[in-house]
């Protein structure tokens, strides 16, 4: 149980360079090819003979897989120059091998023979099954079928595709780390002590940053002030401000900054000069996927990314989002109500976006007597790791250890640890990279790196291993990091996926763990994990004092369990005006320019939003969800998942929220069957019955608001339905 185990086939990160991981993609590719071009269209193949050779096809694409998904990591995570370089330049070689597989006939006739032969295909584990009917789709949504000169169009569309979209995450990544506002001491009224050393913190990096560029001398960097407090981008320090800055004007400052970014009113540009403006960017992309819809025969992209999902039609997740923005609007309009009335007190007579974290804020303070910064000492990072390992052992009979001086890392920062069940039989590895720094994206993610998978003809094990990412708020001042509960959420999200990558028993990589998940049913495990942070007993595992070793106090510990549904209706329009938006672009013929993109951005925010949003604010240029990721058409899953996620969780409320034999039906039904299945079919055999919308109700809230809608038994029943008449890639 002490030693690395081979079949997790770990990185060596020392050793890895760009030149060598372009080697290896680019090797890669050529093997591959070379099987395909050896492949033979012979129709008189036996299904198992397809089927072998099927296993064999996959089994070579092992190396390309693992190559390309170290070097995309490493471009996430520890982005320079020279790894945006290979990456941006193997995209075009990897798209065109993509499509080439997704439209070779001999290979997709393979997989025809081997569901032709009814009684050979009926007799496969399900597994396997499953694997060959959603490859049987991905050939279809390839243009496996098209005409010759079609397919080279498609061809030429995915790569265009994926070259815009790893430009339009180039620009917010580099938009975001250009931009710093040297601070005066008199901006620094209401910031907290861990905003301050945030502000330093970021004040450093600029020094650094100036010297290097020649922009400012080494003497020029002497005489400025120490500490020389800084606000940037990044995530924790735009937020301290935010949230604490007492200065309205650096508010709205920075405000502007951050809904600005990669916009036609952002003057920074890139090493070489490039604007960083992603407006065309987005019409470009837009265009391109209608153009791939109507290629495949469907009438617009959202179609397409539908087809794959567990709803069924853009009507029925449209209808789903405006039902739900219907029954959270009366607490919204509360919650503003809320807002707007302790901001008159601070002298604030018209509430502005910039305002609303700010007196968030206070209002928790006088009405909860919760303050962020009070609870933060009681969330130190290793508690918090220590306490989420607890939960899981408790709930899933599961054991954490971790290794992190023995493995290499690409980072001193990261953490490697193993997952083992609880006869000690190791089950895969995972790597924690939590705080934010430069060269690194924002946000917060699970990358499933290796699935689980077994090859028996080359006596081949292979375990999971995934990345869990985040952006936290690092250790500063020789303590260890201390997060806010937003950021302890955030970490029990992205392990909840990674327990779904990492528990999965099925060994068709196609379909292990979180591969072959439904898009809208992905985030369930995640949003599932929250549950643990917002229960008393959970929270007595995760927190104590960072100096004292104290619990998080009684009283602090009621105020934090009464804040749960603070702002909870109008962050939930939040998330249906940006999934609102992000179907309704998608779904709109012909394709939208940026300007059309904006007016539909607008017209949503007048349907939905309860707060006027500036004129100048361009959220859409940093989307990076459904521009630059797999979220196209598809962000309204955190809703749809989250329906999944509170009726799942109730189960447990019901029996006992550590109840092991209700966690161990959750990992056998759920986390261990990974996509074998459909998700629906996998929730059902765990809930014994179809999702209902009542637990997300009292989850949010809104059972409890004076909301006729939230009472009509017809509207309730309409969300419902179009939540189960289910059945048809991580953040």
């Amino acid at each position: 149980m002490n030693s690395i185990a081979p079949d997790l086939h770990l990185v060596d990160f020392s050793s890895t360079t760009p030149d060598a991981l372009q080697s290896q993609v680019i090797s890669a590719i050529d093997a591959a090819n070379r099987f395909l071009d050896e492949m033979s269209a012979d129709s008189k193949l036996s299904a198992e003979q397809a089927l072998a050779e099927v296993m064999s096809f996959d089994h070579i694409n092992l190396a390309l897989d693992r190559s390309w998904g170290i070097l995309s990591h490493l471009n996430s995570v520890m982005s320079s120059d020279e790894i945006r370089h290979v990456h941006h330049e193997l995209l075009p070689k990897l798209s065109a091998y993509g499509t080439r597989v997704g439209q070779h006939q001999p290979l997709f006739s393979r997989y025809q023979t081997i569901v032709n032969d009814q009684a050979f295909f009926a007799a496969l584990e399900p597994a396997r099954a499953r694997a060959i009917e959603l490859a049987l789709r991905s050939f279809e949504l390839s243009g496996v079928a098209l005409p010759k000169a079609e397919q080279e169009t498609f061809a030429a569309i995915q790569s265009e595709l994926s070259t815009l979209s790893a430009t339009f995450s180039d620009h917010i990544l580099d938009a975001t780390q250009a931009y710093a506002l040297p601070l005066e001491q008199g901006q620094l009224a209401g910031l907290t002590e861990s905003g301050l050393a945030l502000l330093a913190d970021a004040g450093e990096q600029y020094k650094a940053r100036e010297l290097a560029s020649g922009t400012l001398t080494q003497g020029q960097i002497d005489a400025l002030p120490t500490p020389y407090y800084v606000a940037s981008l990044n995530i924790p320090v735009y937020l301290a401000v935010m949230t604490h800055a007492d200065d309205r004007n650096l508010r709205e400052t920075l405000y502007h900054a951050y809904v600005t970014r990669a916009s036609e009113f952002d003057a920074h540009t890139n090493a070489k000069g490039e604007a960083l403006n992603n407006a065309d960017i987005m019409g470009q992309i837009l265009q391109l996927r209608a153009q791939k819809a109507k290629l495949l025969g469907f009438d617009n992209y959202a179609e397409v990314s539908l087809s794959t999902k567990m709803a069924d039609s853009v009507v029925e997740v449209e209808t789903f989002l405006r039902d739900l923005a219907a029954q959270a609007t009366p607490a919204a309009k509360q919650d503003l109500a809320q807002l707007q009335k302790y901001a008159q007190a601070y002298g604030i007579n018209d509430l502005q976006p910039w305002d609303s974290a700010y007196i968030a804020e206070k209002v928790k303070q006088s009405e909860f007597s919760l303050s962020q910064e009070e609870i933060r000492p009681y969330f130190p990072l290793p508690k918090v790791i220590s306490g989420l390992f607890t939960i899981v052992e408790r709930l899933y009979g599961i054991k954490v250890q971790e290794h992190s001086e023995s493995v290499s890392r690409w980072h001193d920062d990261v953490h490697f640890y193993q997952l083992f069940d609880a006869d000690d039989h190791l089950l895969g590895g995972f790597y924690f990279d939590l705080f934010a720094r430069s060269g690194k994206r924002g946000g917060a993610w699970m990358s499933g790196f290796q699935s689980r998978y077994t090859y028996t003809e080359q006596d081949h094990q292979q375990l999971p291993v995934c990345f869990m990412v985040g952006n936290f708020t690092p250790a500063l001042d020789g303590k260890p990091s201390l997060l806010t509960h937003d950021e302890v959420l955030t970490l029990f999200h992205e392990f909840g996926h990674g327990l779904h990558h990492l528990l999965t028993q099925v060994t068709v990589s196609d379909v292990a763990g979180v591969n072959g998940v439904e898009w809208d049913a992905v985030e369930l495990p995640s949003q599932f994990m929250e549950n643990w942070a917002w229960d008393a007993e959970g929270i007595a595992l995760i927190s104590s004092h960072v100096e004292s070793g104290e619990p998080l106090p009684k009283d602090k510990l009621a105020a934090l369990l009464a804040v749960k549904n603070f702002q909870s209706g109008m962050q939930t329009l939040r998330q249906i005006e940006f999934a609102l938006f992000d179907l309704l672009i998608h779904a709109h013929t012909p394709a939208l320019d940026y300007e059309g993109i904006l007016a539909t951005l607008n017209a949503v925010r007048d349907d939905i939003a309860i707060m006027q949003t500036p004129d100048y604010n361009r959220f859409a240029n940093g989307f990076s969800h459904i521009f630059a990721g797999g979220y196209a058409a598809g962000y309204y899953s955190y809703k749809w998942a989250e329906l999944l996620s509170a009726d799942a969780f109730s189960k447990f409320e019901e029996e006992g929220i550590f109840n092991p034999t209700t966690g161990k039906a959750f990992r056998e039904t759920i986390l261990s069957v990974g996509g074998s299945f459909p998700a629906k079919t996998n929730f059902e055999n765990f809930r014994g019955r179809s999702a209902s919308i009542d637990a997300l109700l009292r989850h949010s809230g809104f059972d409890n608001t004076k909301n006729d809608v939230a009472k009509n038994d017809v509207a309730k029943n309409d969300v419902a339905k179009a939540n189960v008449q289910t059945t048809r890639e991580v953040i």
